[in-house]
Formats: C-alpha cells, structure tokens, sequence
C-alpha cells in the first residue's frame, strides 16, 4: 500500500543516501520507492524523473555544502576550521560531490567555503593577491590531500609494503625516522599538522607587517 504523507524532502535525503553507500549509477526509481515503500508514481509526482532526481541531488549536495561556519578564537584557527570542514564534508559524500563535478557546479559549491576563507584571510591582514593566493592555496591543499588520501585507501595490497622500504639506511642514518614512517600513515592527524603548517606560513608575512607597524602581536595558529 503506498504511503500518503511522503515529502520531497524525504524522496531526496532517501536518494541521497543510496548514492552515498552505492553511487548514482544504482540509484532507480524503483529501488527508491522499495527504500520509502511507496508507488513508483509517488517518486515521480514529488522529483519527475531520475535524470530530474539527479538535478535535485545535485542542487541539494551543493547547498549543503555551503554551511560550512568557521570555528577558532583567531582568523587562523578558524581558517584551519574550514579546510576541516571542507575535507570532512567531501569525504563524506564522494559520489555526489563526483555528480556535482560531472554537471559543471564544482566551482559553484566551493564557492561559500572560498567566501569563509577570505574573510578570514582578511582580519588577519592579507588583501589582494595576498589573500587569493591563501584561499586557492588553502583550497588546494585540502581538495590535493583528500585525492592522495582516496587513492591510498583504494590501492590494492603493496608488495613490498611501505614498512618493507624503510631502514636506517633509507632513512638517511634516521632510524626513529624510518620506524615512524613504516607505520601506517595516520590521514586526520597528518591533514591537522600540515594544513595549520600552511596556514601560519601564509598569515606569517602578515602578522610580521603587523607588528612592524605597531599594530599588534600578529596572528598565529592555535
């Protein structure tokens, strides 16, 4: 028996979920009417049909992509906050942000974490070209390490491993160096380290122009 108060809102979370576990390319409308348990007639009444669904998902991943809000006491921090954020959110949606990007809307849905970035770039005292190059280097970092960090977890099994290839000897002489770097890689904690790295080298110019010109210690990194 189909069901009478489904919503559009409700057809398109449901949507959303099955690309997210199997991808776009096993989303039918017959399968999501099965998941609501409802007619066929009733998806196509709320979304049209799938190429009008996919629309929609597309439209919707890109919203929610914008509430990304910054976080921290400093423009640095919160800066950091963002490209977490921004990894966090991609990382948890792969197959609609790969929707998104085959529909020509990626710059479109990077575009309110870019806004985050640039007013944040600006209290801590960059403009101008400064500034564009530490949001698209911010950006890129972020986007640059959740590719190389997709591509390891989907690599088949190394032979020899990366802890087959390190010694004292590989390690230039550094056996902690070789003993750390045969362990697994530790993805969150390395993204942390190397994108406040990142930023306070970005904001490091500013804050010293700050102080040179008496107006106060500068911005660091929490």
């Amino acid at each position: 028996m189909a069901r009478s108060a489904l919503t559009r809102e409700e057809v398109l979370a449901t949507a959303a979920a099955l690309v997210r576990r199997h991808g776009p390319q096993t989303l039918t409308m017959r399968r999501l009417a099965a998941e609501l348990g409802t007619a066929v007639t009733s998806i196509y009444w709320h979304v049209g049909n799938r190429e009008s669904l996919l629309d929609a998902l597309v439209e919707r991943t890109v919203q929610e992509m914008g509430t990304l809000r910054p976080t921290g006491r400093t423009p640095a921090a919160r800066i950091v906050s963002v490209a977490r954020g921004l990894r966090r959110e991609l990382r948890a949606r792969p197959h609609l942000i790969a929707m998104v990007h085959e529909r020509g809307l990626t710059e479109r849905m990077f575009l309110p974490a870019q806004r985050a970035l640039v007013h944040e770039v600006h209290a801590a005292g960059l403009r101008g070209a400064r500034a564009a190059a530490a949001v698209r280097s911010v950006q890129f970092h972020t986007v640059g390490f959740l590719l190389v960090e997709r591509n390891r977890e989907r690599s088949p099994v190394q032979s020899p491993a990366e802890g087959d290839l390190w010694s004292g000897s590989t390690a230039g002489g550094d056996p902690a160096l070789a003993r750390a770097l045969a362990r697994p890689a530790d993805p969150d904690r390395l993204f942390a380290t190397s994108v406040r790295a990142l930023v306070d080298g970005l904001l490091a110019g500013s804050a010293r122009e700050r102080r040179s010109a008496g107006k106060g210690p500068g911005v660091t990194a929490e």
